[in-house]
């Protein structure tokens, strides 16, 4: 076996190293799309004056976020005060809560009363 020299020890170090950090970054970019992931299940697009999807399903704990990408502002309101409201959304604004208590929350946009949504809440 051939011996190494202190120069080719710290070359193989440094590349052990370097593969290892890129391992824990190919780990956290695929954590990360996981993450990513599972919010996207759980966000309502607000377009064409329309909550979409107009009733989300989702698990006690989970966040929901509104998007508008409409170019008029909107706003989430719960009906029965079971969220904090939202303030103006402007476009590409987003507003997240977390889901709480099982239920059924309906919600409405202050700006455009007969936009309406609906979550329900499960254990």
């Amino acid at each position: 076996m051939t011996k190494l020299t202190p120069r080719n020890e710290r070359m193989a170090l440094l590349c052990a190293i370097s593969f290892l950090n890129l391992s824990i970054f190919a780990l956290a970019g695929e954590m990360k799309d996981v993450d990513s992931t599972s919010s996207k299940q759980n966000r309502i697009e607000i377009k064409d004056f329309a909550f979409n999807p107009q009733t989300l399903t989702v698990k006690s704990g989970e966040k929901v976020t509104w998007i508008n990408r409409d170019e008029e502002p909107h706003t989430v309101v719960s009906v029965e005060k079971q969220f904090k409201k939202s303030a103006a959304l402007d476009t590409d604004q987003e507003f997240t809560i977390t889901a709480g208590a099982p239920g059924t929350y309906t919600y409405f946009c202050s700006v455009h009363p007969k936009m309406t949504g609906t979550i329900v809440v499960e254990k």
